[in-house]
């Protein structure tokens, strides 16, 4: 089985959809101690680091075919404030760049928001893909949208791939899959069984039929109130939010009404209906399976772990084609051409540890 090395894994989305396309992860690194616990109880037999990976030494990370994640995206406000650049979160994008060159992987990949393509800030990261030329990769980026690829979510994200020019490809985008879910397809069977979280949004363990099956409890903002934030069962998922006070209503409840600009409010007659999504529906609409369970002391911890992952469908997509690509690397005749061409490079890849039977 071909290994791969995660960084920033999160609550192990990235590996998980890398390991339905066939991959193994030997070892993971992730240092957010209210997101750690789920990595670890979902994958038992990935080595977890909880070091800050600014004091993780590349000879002590594994080899692997290799690395997936680039470092945490910021907030809204702070990209269109010009901040994000300089922000110590970003900064960790120098260290994933140290770790590329030291253990040269055949491919390595990168995920984030929309907004970084974005004009204002086209100068910024163009330097950032800048500092991986000269490291002999050739880079494919695309912005895409989760819901054309079985996920019953709006939500658009950059992908960014590099393989190494020794595998003598780009990797291509794979094509929609012409079929677009909703809110219906995916959590149309949990209806009328969601739980509140208890006081001080605490989890509801004891209480719950359905694992996760409960909803973040608390005011809305007026920010919040500014905008339509209700979509029906017939429609994808609006983007889950990072913040739980943000994430959508459930789809039994009408659309919020308009006011005037910049303020909706709830029907008043129906506001019973009015309640977040819960954990469970959220996971769903970010296609993770059943039996993938969150560990979290307060409910709202959560939101935010799942807002950070990629759909697992969307995901598991582009993972399969990188598996395709790989496997014919490793199968074809271009290994040998290689040694050939390169004994000093075969011997950066450690090309005989990649694999095992």
């Amino acid at each position: 089985m071909m290994k791969i090395i995660s960084l920033f894994s999160g609550c192990g989305w990235l590996d998980l959809w890398f390991k339905l396309a066939g991959f193994e992860i030997p070892w993971a690194n992730e240092y957010d101690k209210t997101i750690r616990p789920t990595l670890q109880h979902n994958f038992p037999d990935t080595i977890v680091d909880s070091r800050d990976i600014r004091k993780v030494p590349s000879d002590e990370i594994p080899d692997g075919i290799w690395i997936i994640w680039w470092p945490p995206c910021q907030s809204r406000s702070e990209a269109w404030a010009g901040r994000w650049i300089q922000d110590t979160r970003w900064q960790l994008f120098y260290e994933y760049i140290r770790i590329i060159k030291d253990k040269q992987p055949l491919f390595f990949l990168a995920e984030n928001v929309s907004w970084i393509l974005a004009g204002k800030h086209n100068d910024a990261f163009s330097d950032i893909l800048n500092q991986f030329k000269g490291l002999w990769y050739e880079v494919s980026m695309k912005l895409l949208n989760a819901n054309d690829y079985w996920v019953p979510e709006d939500r658009q994200r950059v992908i960014i791939i590099w393989y190494h020019h020794s595998l003598w490809k780009k990797f291509v985008f794979p094509e929609s899959t012409n079929k677009w879910l909703t809110l219906k397809d995916a959590i149309w069977d949990l209806q009328n069984t969601a739980l509140p979280a208890r006081i001080g949004n605490k989890p509801n363990w004891n209480d719950l039929k359905i694992s996760n099956h409960e909803y973040f409890i608390d005011e809305y903002s007026s920010i919040y109130m500014s905008r339509n934030r209700v979509r029906t069962r017939d429609e994808p998922s609006f983007t889950i939010q990072a913040w739980a006070r943000h994430a959508p209503i459930h789809p039994q409840a009408p659309k919020m009404k308009f006011i005037e600009q910049n303020k909706r409010i709830f029907e008043p007659w129906k506001e019973h209906l009015y309640r977040r999504l819960s954990v469970r529906e959220c996971a769903r609409i970010q296609t993770f399976p059943d039996n993938f369970n969150f560990l979290y002391e307060r409910v709202g911890d959560w939101y935010k772990m799942i807002w950070n992952a990629v759909p697992v469908n969307f995901a598991n997509a582009i993972a399969k084609q990188i598996y395709k690509d790989i496997k014919e690397f490793f199968n074809g005749p271009k290994i040998n051409s290689l040694i050939n061409i390169s004994s000093n490079l075969i011997k950066n890849h450690k090309v005989s540890n990649l694999t095992t039977n």
